[in-house]
């Protein structure tokens, strides 16, 4: 018997203002998934990374570096893998969407592919992109790329110039 197939959208929010300006977040909600919340930057929330960066360079880049360290009053990258991984391991069988922030996205990844926590700070995730994670008895893949929208072309700069573009040449 096959076990159900879970799937899960992961839409990035948009840039807000703060996010815009640098700002760390403040652990944003996510409705009906309370483990995919964003994630808890404790007294850092707020405030930019150059402030923080200028009062309190060890800690960030301890932050940045060591998966265990966690920002005053705020968690670790090792505890958001493991709260984001607790809640994709409890989700039933179907679709899931939800918007989230990059963090999460970022931590939801490590986990579904088991990567080593440092590859969190490794992983870009562009604002209002879609990541999907599809899983079976525990099992995660990564959909990388999704088909292009009908009638979408490639923006004009991804779409390769005719004159290099290499392949079979036609007889003349």
């Amino acid at each position: 018997m096959k076990t159900p197939l879970i799937r899960v959208r992961l839409s990035r929010l948009p840039l807000d203002t703060a996010a815009r300006q640098g700002r760390f977040g403040h652990a944003r909600p996510c409705p009906g998934y309370e483990g995919l919340r964003g994630l808890d930057t404790g007294e850092w929330a707020g405030r930019t990374l150059d402030e923080v960066a200028a009062e309190a360079p060890a800690a960030l880049r301890a932050w940045m570096t060591e998966p265990g360290y966690a920002p005053p009053g705020g968690e670790s990258v090792d505890a958001l893998i493991a709260r984001v991984g607790a809640e994709l391991a409890g989700l039933t069988a179907g679709t899931h969407r939800m918007t989230v922030e990059q963090a999460v996205v970022r931590a939801a990844v490590v986990y579904a592919l088991e990567l080593p926590a440092a590859a969190f700070w490794r992983l870009d995730v562009r604002p209002e992109s879609v990541t999907t994670l599809t899983g079976r008895a525990g099992r995660w893949n990564l959909l990388v790329g999704q088909p292009e929208e009908p009638g979408q072309g490639l923006p004009q700069r991804f779409a390769p110039d005719p004159a290099t573009r290499s392949g079979p040449s036609t007889p003349s």
